[in-house]
């Protein structure tokens, strides 16, 4: 009997699949994440014996756990596309139209390039059938959505975008209607633009609703997927190398010491540490270490990580309750994150009995920050969301800061000035503000509940192009 199962990991919005037949006893992973026990669980639930991992292409927005899987099963052999791509590990080199039968279906390999060079998709047949009824697309083909090709620099972006133009009007638009996809990615990822909702789709609907198989031409299609291509998020290249060379090996989650108080604080201080503040923006607003950044815990910790923070640094976390800390960690090594330096035993309950000292971060809801910009023009607000949402409305006067940019680009900002941050609902409004209070801004405030809040309550909205609504 043939099985399937699905994974969404959260956060990188990240879907993997593991596809066998009860029958012959053997499985598939495809796109395997970082911890792969999932995959080991749902093989035993079925009986199954992992086989094959496939990799579709080298992965930009999260660690692949195919070394990982392979190590700890001991059964399988990791397939790759590496005639395209320059892989430094070992893999079964994968031809475009190879052929892999698990007794109840079988799946064939289709060179899709575009998103990446080497970017393969796989058919998936029923026993003996001549057409095959799916395809697993990897990053190639999106719900609503296609794959980016900006992610190997701007040499490569025009021939990636003509790869692309032909495997989604050549290969994809060729395919019969009733065919079902299985996309690489949910919406929430940036590994393409504005990807739907649903995690599965058909030709048919996408040939019908897609946007990106909509174009009649090579030359608009281009323009469109270059330069309407959002943000290429800061990790994605150092994660290139990573899955390039082959990740290291994780057989368990690293090893991250409960640190109390007085030790918590010495470690902070050596060279490469980064605190992360996984606590809600309120509890980081009342009192927090100095110098951390909050992050909540959230699932898209997984992506602010890679976002913020260079895979060279070393974390030491604080948590709002203990027992989360793994599940915390479990999100952070998605986005390439194993260096932990420790974790605040005791939380800030602890910090604050030990009579250390602690920082506050204001906050401002979005009636008191309507009175106060109406009667304070020296007040600067910095919107921290996506260029889409900024040019969607913004409050007015505002100035547009992406938060995923501040890294840099908020060194050339006066430190002594006053400002407030907002975001969608405050989440990325309190990752901006922490940051700018650990590098030394004087006058920061953060805004819950942020733009959500400010158009449920009514005030004005301004457009991208400075007319008010």
């Amino acid at each position: 009997m043939f099985v399937m199962e699905s994974i969404f990991t959260h956060g990188i919005a990240q879907l993997s699949y593991l596809v066998g037949d009860t029958d012959t006893g053997v499985a598939a992973v495809i796109d395997p994440r970082t911890d792969v026990e999932v995959y080991e669980q749902l093989s035993r639930k079925h009986g199954l014996s992992i086989t094959h991992i496939f990799e579709t292409h080298i992965h930009a927005d999260f660690v692949s756990g195919s070394r990982s899987l392979e190590s700890r099963i001991g059964t399988a052999n990791i397939y790759l596309s590496s005639e395209h791509a320059d892989y430094h590990f070992s893999g079964e080199s994968v031809k475009d139209g190879q052929s892999f039968d698990f007794g109840a279906f079988r799946l064939i390999a289709k060179h899709t390039p575009g998103h990446t060079p080497e970017h393969l998709s796989y058919e998936l047949y029923e026993r003996d059938a001549e057409n095959p009824w799916a395809v697993f697309t990897g990053d190639s083909l999106f719900v609503g959505s296609a794959g980016r090709p900006d992610l190997l620099g701007d040499k490569e972006t025009e021939l990636l975008a003509d790869e692309l133009y032909n495997t989604l009007y050549e290969y994809y638009l060729g395919l019969d209607d009733f065919i079902t996809i299985y996309p690489g990615h949910g919406a929430g990822s940036a590994c393409g633009a504005d990807i739907g909702d649903r995690l599965q789709s058909t030709i048919g609907y996408e040939r019908r609703t897609n946007h990106f198989l909509k174009f009649p031409d090579l030359k608009s299609f281009r323009q469109f997927v270059i330069d309407d291509a959002p943000p290429v998020p800061a990790h994605y290249p150092e994660l290139k190398i990573v899955n390039a060379d082959g990740p290291d090996i994780m057989d368990r989650l690293p090893t991250i010491p409960a640190l109390p108080p007085k030790e918590f604080r010495q470690v902070s201080r050596e060279p490469g540490i980064t605190i992360v503040d996984t606590r809600s923006m309120l509890a980081f607003g009342g009192g927090h270490v100095a110098g951390a950044i909050n992050i909540g815990d959230r699932p898209e910790l997984s992506a602010w990580i890679g976002q913020m923070f260079s895979l060279d640094q070393r974390l030491l976390l604080i948590v709002e309750d203990e027992a989360d800390v793994d599940r915390i960690q479990r999100l952070i090594v998605r986005t390439g994150h194993f260096s932990f330096a420790g974790f605040l035993s005791g939380g800030m309950k602890a910090w604050e009995i030990s009579g250390l000292p602690f920082e506050t971060l204001p906050q401002v809801s979005v009636h008191d920050l309507h009175e106060q910009h109406s009667a304070n023009n020296e007040l600067i607000i910095l919107d921290v969301r996506s260029p889409s949402e900024w040019e969607s409305g913004h409050i007015p006067g505002a100035q547009h800061y992406f938060v995923a940019d501040m890294r840099e680009r908020i060194n050339g900002l006066d430190k002594d000035a006053s400002y407030v941050t907002y975001c969608a609902s405050g989440y990325r409004a309190s990752i901006a503000s922490s940051l700018m209070k650990a590098r030394g801004f004087s006058d920061v405030r953060n805004v819950p509940g942020s733009w959500s809040a400010w158009t449920a309550a009514g005030y004005a909205v301004e457009q991208s192009e400075g007319v008010e609504a």
